[in-house]
């Protein structure tokens, strides 16, 4: 039931997107292009729409919370890596999509070692504003060369992808600093022979 409400089928959805985005860049001209970012700015939107939905129908779930992180990051890593790959970013670009796919990585790690703790990580608004620039950025750099001739569209596109991952440090250190005041507190004291897990 929970796994077929909107706010997870939109969720679900954005998963799916994914292979159909990468798909894309095997197929030759302007039009797979401009398909593709349509395609991923859907995908994009409803990585909004299904937190927004969720809060306001009271539909939030476990596994809503579980698919959500993993959809963005299966969406993002996968259209960098293919811009990467395919040539369609310049060498000064491929430092920034690096630190945000291990900006990715991090917070991820972080999550999962706080979810032990069953201490939750909120996204903050900062971050809220690197996702959403760091999602305009990638949906210009899809169009590249497919873009209006008169705008310098790459350039756009790879200043965007710099000013998320100029963000994504801000964000990457704060959340990491809330970690470390976890990991820093003193372990608590069991009574008896410790266990050891094999």
């Amino acid at each position: 039931m929970l796994l077929t409400s909107l706010p997870n089928l939109l969720t679900l959805s954005r998963i799916l997107a994914v292979p159909v985005v990468v798909a894309t860049f095997y197929v030759q001209g302007d039009y797979a292009r401009w398909f593709a970012c349509a395609l991923f700015s859907a995908a994009a939107l409803t990585d909004w729409l299904d937190g927004h939905m969720a809060r306001r129908w009271s539909q939030q779930s476990e596994i809503g919370r579980f698919l959500d992180p993993i959809a963005d990051k299966l969406l993002v890593a996968a259209t960098l890596f293919m811009l990467t790959t395919t040539g369609r970013l310049s060498w000064g670009a491929v430092l920034p999509a690096l630190v945000i796919l291990c900006r990715e990585l991090l917070v991820s790690g972080l999550r999962e070692y706080l979810a032990g703790l069953r201490v939750g990580l909120p996204v903050s608004r900062l971050a809220k504003w690197k996702t959403a620039i760091q999602m305009a950025a990638i949906g210009v750099l899809i169009v590249g060369d497919a873009g209006p001739g008169l705008l310098p569209v790459q350039g756009i596109g790879e200043s965007l992808l710099w000013i998320a991952a100029m963000l994504t440090l801000v964000t990457g250190y704060d959340y990491l600093r809330a970690g470390l005041a976890h990991m820093t507190r003193p372990a608590p004291q069991h009574h008896g022979k410790p266990q050891h897990l094999t």
